[in-house]
């Protein structure tokens, strides 16, 4: 009999590892901490690989368990769209403009399942720098904008915090000192959170490389260059610190949505809109 992923048990392992914990995670889904921690094993025995890290302070996913995470949070979310879609013929255009770290993300992938949905709909994906972003919100080329708060064009609708996670370059040993850091080279809240976070702990460090672009970091990263801070579905498998003590602990990321205030009631931006909410 073939394998399958029941996505019940893909919901358990994403609400797990989101929460960091089992006792939290059952807490958000009412559920008993034995009953969610009896679904994650049967998620595991299902794939044939141990997902999670376990240990008192909580649980981190293992490398199959980073693996996994991006493939059941699409396979949710394409559940998610084809109930409340099906059935429904969207028209028109919506741009969206993203912080090119979601960009990479799984987010563009939400939006192109969506607009398979509605063939007659068009989808436009922008990623540029905070002025440019400005100049097409005010112009009405994008309608709904997803960076971090102190950057979106407009009041947020909602918002959304999101954790960061280190990447680790091969060969970078995380304990020296100075420890070799890779960094975004604009000034950002981002890049303020992770030396203060660094600062905090104690850590002496060094700017190994600097960079404007997502690209740039991850190449600086692949070629053992040092450690870098991102969200952690940019991060790649290899990249992923096995060793979570030997690095401060880093800041969430304050993400927030705004919406063109011409756009209201507008049925496909409002499927948009839900869809980058869910994707999230």
């Amino acid at each position: 009999m073939p394998r399958e992923l029941e996505t019940a048990l893909l919901r358990s392992y994403v609400t797990v590892v989101r929460a960091g914990s089992i006792s939290r995670a059952a807490a958000a889904l009412g559920q008993t901490q034995p009953a969610l921690s009896q679904q994650v094993r049967r998620l595991e025995s299902a794939v044939g690989r141990q997902l999670l890290h376990r240990s008192p302070s909580g649980v981190s996913p293992t490398r199959a368990g980073e693996e996994l995470l991006p493939y059941a949070e699409r396979i949710l979310a394409l559940c998610a769209q084809a109930l409340s879609e099906t059935g429904r013929v969207l028209t028109g255009r919506c741009g969206v403009g993203l912080l090119e770290d979601l960009a990479a993300s799984q987010l563009p992938q939400a939006l192109a399942d969506l607009a398979r949905l509605h063939p007659g709909a068009t989808l436009e994906v922008l990623s540029c720098s905070r002025a440019e972003m400005r100049e097409a919100y005010e112009a009405g080329r994008v309608q709904l904008v997803l960076d971090e708060v102190p950057d979106v064009p407009g009041p947020p609708r909602w918002t959304v915090r999101r954790p960061l996670a280190w990447a680790v370059g091969p060969g970078v040993d995380v304990a020296a000192e100075p420890l070799p850091v890779v960094l975004f080279s604009e000034t950002c809240t981002w890049r303020t959170a992770t030396l203060e976070s660094l600062e905090r702990s104690g850590r002496r460090w060094r700017v190994a490389f600097e960079s404007n672009s997502l690209v740039g970091i991850l190449a600086a990263v692949r070629a053992g260059l040092g450690v870098a801070a991102l969200m952690p579905a940019n991060l790649e498998p290899a990249m992923v610190c096995h060793a979570p003590d030997a690095l401060p602990p880093l800041p969430d990321v304050a993400l927030g949505l705004a919406r063109h205030p011409r756009s209201e009631g507008d049925p496909l931006i409002d499927a948009v809109e839900t869809a980058l909410r869910r994707a999230l």
